[in-house]
């Protein structure tokens, strides 16, 4: 979508419903939202309802869930909110307008930060919109954090990367065994997935669908796995090589780069810096350069 007033008018809508809502409860209306998506694109009607719904100024991540996370931020320091990175409470109960009005300013910028980043030629490398919220989630540190990009300086060196009950991310899936699992299972069926629809039917897609959707489960207190950056790497290798046990490898490669981001910049940060759109990215770019090395025409695993 070109960069006009009603693309921007719509960015700052869907940053002010992030805000509103809470960045996890709109990362979840994306999930059915691309499930919708799929359905559209498998039926033949084609991939419209996934780029400008989807993954576009109404719930794409880079919009409205980064700006709810970048709200919260704001919102705890003005003390309005007591954790900058409690990214599930909706925020409308703060009765503040300028809290939404700056999810809707973070939903201006996540916009802009993924034209950007396709006009300067990123599009073919990485995946963009996780890219941008990564960007975002920078931005709203720096603006309203007290601790730098990789958290509490502070923090023990011996145990900075070592995750504990009041440092951690997902506390049920950080152990290699958990994440070779998980990443295995999730990989796999979103691969298959994708290789069953292909891109056209967005098949590519519907794995971090209902990755995004199942987060519901994560409001009513349940214990479930985050798989979104598991499932969305997977798909995207089968896609390229056309292997489903590619996929499920490129799964558990995946859980692995998520956690270990979460280490990296999250558990000692203060604010909401998102590791499964960071591990997207990052194995989206190693996946794309070796396919266009021509590494991945060697694989011949079904």
């Amino acid at each position: 979508m070109p960069i006009n007033i009603t693309s921007l008018l719509l960015s700052f809508a869907g940053g002010v419903l992030g805000a509103a809502i809470g960045g996890s409860a709109a990362f979840v209306f994306t999930g059915f939202t691309v499930m919708i998506g799929f359905a559209i694109a498998a039926a033949g009607g084609g991939r419209e309802a996934l780029t400008e719904i989807a993954f576009g100024p109404v719930f794409g991540p880079h919009i409205c869930f980064a700006a709810g996370a970048a709200a919260a931020a704001y919102a705890a320091r003005i003390r309005a909110h007591p954790s900058a990175r409690d990214i599930v409470t909706p925020l409308m109960g703060v009765d503040r307008a300028d809290v939404l009005a700056v999810g809707g300013l973070f939903g201006i910028f996540g916009y802009l930060c993924n034209d950007a980043l396709q006009g300067i030629g990123l599009g073919p490398w990485t995946d963009t919109i996780a890219f941008s919220v990564v960007l975002s989630g920078v931005a709203a540190r720096y603006a309203f954090g007290r601790t730098g990009f990789l958290g509490d300086a502070s923090a023990p060196d011996t145990r900075r990367f070592q995750p504990d009950d009041s440092h951690c991310w997902i506390r049920w899936s950080e152990r290699p065994p958990q994440l070779v699992t998980i990443g295995l299972t999730m990989g796999l069926l979103s691969a298959y997935m994708a290789k069953l629809f292909g891109a056209s039917g967005g098949g590519d897609a519907v794995g971090f669908g209902i990755a995004g959707a199942l987060l519901l489960f994560l409001h009513f207190g349940h214990r479930i796995p985050v798989t979104h950056h598991i499932a969305l790497p997977a798909a995207t290798a089968t896609v390229l090589t056309g292997s489903v046990i590619f996929g499920g490898i490129i799964g558990v490669l995946a859980a692995f780069v998520g956690e270990a981001y979460s280490r990296l910049f999250l558990i000692h940060g203060d604010t909401y810096v998102d590791p499964p759109a960071a591990a997207i990215a990052t194995v989206t770019i190693a996946l794309r350069f070796t396919d266009k090395a021509g590494w991945l025409q060697i694989i011949a695993i079904p």
